[in-house]
């Protein structure tokens, strides 16, 4: 699993072979960067994740001689709308990309989805959401979780840059933590 920022206001989560999610984010990046300096606007979470979508689903056209194979990645990619509102989209190794509002991905996400499908509701603050996660983490992980063992990112609509993705710092994660 990895957590990484496609520019400062998306991220991405991945799950699946690194390679591959390398050149769908590098896209996902240029696509990004190519909108800013056309537009001088942020492009949408989901006009970067139809950008990435449209890479991945173009697998196998005549035209695309260095694909041998689908990218073997699925990918969730988060992020505030022009709206304010929180975005979450989930694509599949097919290129196939859905709106939630949580999602878990990778070993254990059939536990994982059915308890966040339980306990998951749209008024939730951020805190209580990371919270669930935590706790969804932890019933679904092999190991012990910590700090060392798992990344927790956000995006904030209600902050000085709103939709700004950022890292919680190790300290934080385990204060977070303590409290479950």
């Amino acid at each position: 699993y990895a957590i990484e920022a496609i520019k400062q206001w998306y991220q991405r989560r991945v799950r699946g072979l690194i390679a591959d999610s390398r050149i769908l984010i590098d896209h996902a990046r240029v696509e990004a960067q190519s909108h800013w300096f056309t537009f001088n606007e942020k492009m949408t979470v989901e006009s970067v994740t139809q950008s990435v979508s449209n890479l991945a689903l173009s697998f196998g056209e005549y035209d695309r001689k260095a694909m041998s194979r689908p990218f073997g990645v699925a990918i969730l990619m988060a992020g505030v709308d022009e709206n304010g509102e929180s975005v979450l989209l989930h694509m599949d190794p097919s290129g196939t990309y859905l709106k939630y509002g949580a999602k878990a991905i990778g070993a254990g996400s059939e536990g994982a989805q059915a308890t966040l499908e339980e306990q998951y509701h749209k008024s939730m603050s951020l805190d209580d959401g990371v919270k669930l996660c935590l706790n969804v983490l932890k019933q679904v992980m092999e190991e012990k979780i910590s700090s060392t063992n798992i990344e927790v990112g956000v995006c904030r609509k209600d902050q000085q840059t709103p939709g700004k993705f950022h890292l919680l710092q190790k300290d934080a994660i385990d204060t977070l933590l303590s409290t479950l």
